[in-house]
């Protein structure tokens, strides 16, 4: 591709949960900017994250997983933001895991089957496959599944095969100026990337304790001096999690509070004074009002 032209577009990352699309972002941003655990439906949000590198600039949409459960309003709002991320994007990244292939994959495809942009197929995770024959036969039904597609097997952890995604995901994007700052990462505010942050400590340190019934609101942040002051209120719905969540003596809330402040200090390059606090607010996750004001609005 000639380094003369410049390239900007949309490249929205799609698939079911867990999958491994925001570790796929932060491999390919260099850092981390979008959180990751082992449980469903970590992103919530749909988040832009941008590389600009000479003249392409590729604006990365990490969508929610979607998944097949919708009752509450915060399930729907997942699947609707991972939906319109589909909208107006100039390719889209289908990511799956390696063989495994469920109901929401399928629903995942049915979605992209009516996307008229380049996609292509991605395959994450296949460090973890021990017989690779495996994979083939595997490899040759996606293709089949959208033939224009190209099937691309990468590891995202390990960073194996993304340099050739970003290539090809390049040679796709439209001629055009770019959009953003060369020095720009995301769209996002610091006060939503420092809730993310904290929320991502609480999901990793409850294990299966508590589902998603935990929101993240930063109720100050404010730079004095080389220390930037962070209060962050945790959320969750009834009184037995806020007790999970604080832990014997304080012990988990402690360690989420250090993880967090270790992370925080990484993205904004200053010493972090965080304070947490736990609140019950019951039936928020349902409540579309409640929802709203938490920072999850449902364009109509």
């Amino acid at each position: 591709m000639s380094d003369s032209i410049s390239r900007c577009g949309y490249v929205a990352i799609v698939g079911r949960p867990n999958v491994g699309k925001s570790t796929l972002l932060n491999h390919i941003l260099g850092q981390k900017l979008a959180i990751t655990s082992r449980k469903p439906q970590t992103t919530r949000h749909t988040l832009l994250g941008i590389k600009t590198e000479d003249q392409v600039q590729a604006i990365y949409v990490d969508t929610p997983g979607l998944h097949k459960e919708n009752e509450k309003a915060l399930n729907r709002f997942m699947n609707k933001s991972a939906s319109q991320a589909l909208r107006d994007v100039d390719v889209v990244l289908f990511v799956v895991d390696r063989t495994r292939w469920t109901d929401e994959d399928q629903m995942v495809l049915d979605k992209v089957r009516y996307v008229t942009c380049p996609v292509l197929l991605v395959v994450n995770k296949v460090d973890r496959m021990d017989d690779k024959q495996e994979l083939l036969p595997h490899l040759e039904w996606l293709a089949a599944q959208r033939p224009e597609a190209e099937v691309v097997p990468v590891s995202a952890l390990q960073g194996r095969n993304i340099e050739q995604l970003e290539k090809l995901v390049a040679e796709r994007l439209p001629e055009g100026e770019h959009f953003y700052p060369e020095d720009q990462l995301t769209d996002k505010s610091s006060r939503f990337l420092a809730a993310e942050l904290v929320r991502e400590k609480v999901m990793r340190q409850l294990g299966a304790e508590i589902p998603y019934q935990v929101a993240v609101e930063i109720e100050q942040f404010k730079q004095e001096g080389k220390i930037l002051h962070i209060h962050a209120l945790i959320l969750v719905e009834r009184e037995g999690q806020k007790k999970i969540i604080i832990g014997d003596n304080g012990d988990r809330m402690k360690k989420i509070g250090q993880e967090a402040r270790l992370d925080m200090q990484k993205l904004f390059g200053s010493k972090i004074m965080l304070n947490l606090w736990v609140k019950v607010r019951r039936g928020w996750s349902d409540d579309e009002r409640a929802l709203t004001s938490l920072g999850y609005y449902f364009d109509k």
